[in-house]
């Protein structure tokens, strides 16, 4: 791993630490539940190992289609394990989906009205 490699890998596990530790403190001020420092760092490094683990499940999934992109079914399929991710994301990928189609029909009305403007001109 190259020097650059590492000192990102070391942001992006400060970051998932501080968003745990993020969590466990609403967790705290919501539900009155203490979190021990270990336990904020427990999680956090497990959830750093997770997110690892999906991000070469990705890699491979696309290399296996040969494709040099992730796609949503990619993320899809990495979720399979988990009832609760799955549908999570398959709900999150058809709201992506409907808002995609509203911004297409809302873009092409706008151009069929700037070419019926331009028409009429």
């Amino acid at each position: 791993m190259s020097v650059d490699e590492d000192e990102t890998r070391q942001r992006l596990k400060a970051a998932v630490h501080y968003a745990v530790g993020r969590m466990c403190q609403r967790m705290r001020e919501d539900h009155r539940r203490d979190f021990s420092r270990q336990v904020v760092a427990a999680i956090a490094e497990t959830t750093f190992r997770q997110c690892d683990i999906f991000a070469k499940d990705l890699e491979a999934f696309a290399r296996h289609a040969k494709r040099s992109t992730v796609s949503s079914e990619d993320v899809k399929l990495v979720a399979r394990r988990s009832t609760a991710l799955s549908i999570y994301i398959q709900n999150k990928s058809e709201e992506l989906n409907q808002e995609q189609r509203d911004l297409k029909k809302k873009n092409t009305g706008k151009r069929r009205s700037r070419d019926t403007e331009e028409s009429r001109e």
